[in-house]
């Protein structure tokens, strides 16, 4: 052995944890602190606790709980989309039939969805609302994600 390039070995070194427990052995240190010994850790004692020096799972738990909140909001987003009672005005149909729906009262997709509900006819028969505007509302609606009633899907000559 080379003198002179080797650290101090010290047999008695005191090891002491976080609980409180010491023991000795030998290192090339005087003192050792530690966070978990065999008195204190989970695997030893049978004990169901999560040993996080670095917080790890606080990070963890983090992410998940702003991954809930990108759902919910996700969610919340995909509702308020397919609201009925979003205005006429969100689907930019143009100035002329917009008109005419608000001229009978139908300010709300809703009210779009009841008339349908009832076949073509009964939003056909609005003054100045025609087949390509009906044609426009559901296609439209079909992109925002709205379900139309069956009773709009025949075509009435």
């Amino acid at each position: 052995m080379k003198q002179g390039i080797h650290p101090t070995y010290y047999p008695e070194a005191q090891i002491i944890c976080a609980c409180g427990n010491t023991w000795k052995t030998g290192s090339t240190r005087k003192t050792i602190r530690t966070d978990v010994c065999f008195k204190c850790h989970p695997f030893y004692t049978g004990e169901q606790r999560i040993v996080d020096a670095e917080g790890q799972v606080d990070r963890f738990y983090k992410k998940l709980q702003a991954r809930q909140q990108y759902v919910e909001d996700r969610a919340a987003r995909d509702a308020s989309r397919t609201s009925p009672e979003r205005p006429v005005a969100d689907l930019n149909l143009g100035a002329r039939p917009t008109e005419a729906l608000s001229k009978v009262g139908i300010t709300k997709v809703g009210q779009i969805l009841e008339k349908l509900a009832g076949g073509e006819a009964g939003i056909l028969s609005i003054e100045g609302f025609g087949r390509k505007s009906l044609a426009d509302v559901k296609k439209r609606l079909r992109q925002l994600g709205y379900d139309l009633p069956e009773a709009a899907d025949e075509i009435v000559v």
